[in-house]
C-alpha cells in the first residue's frame, strides 16, 4: 500500500487501510471559523521518519467549509 493509493479516500477507508501502522491523524481547517461540509477525505498520507519512523501521518479535510460568524 503506497501513499498515493489513500489520497482522497474517506478517511474511515484510509485509517482501515493503515489500521496495523502507529498513525498520527490531523484536520486542515481554514484560517476562520468554519463548518466541515461534506466527506471527510485523506488529502495526505506520509511515512514520518526520525524518532517516530514506522508511523504514518495522515493529513484530512472536508469536501468544502462553510464559514459561520
Amino acid at each position: 500500500m503506497i501513499s498515493e493509493d489513500l489520497a482522497l479516500l474517506p478517511w474511515v477507508a484510509a485509517r482501515r487501510a493503515l489500521s496495523d501502522r502507529p498513525l498520527r491523524f490531523r484536520v486542515l481547517l481554514p484560517p476562520y471559523a468554519a463548518l466541515g461540509m461534506g466527506t471527510l477525505r485523506a488529502l495526505r498520507v506520509t511515512a514520518l521518519t526520525g524518532e517516530h519512523d514506522g508511523a504514518w501521518e495522515l493529513l484530512a479535510g472536508y469536501d468544502g467549509y462553510e464559514r459561520i460568524r
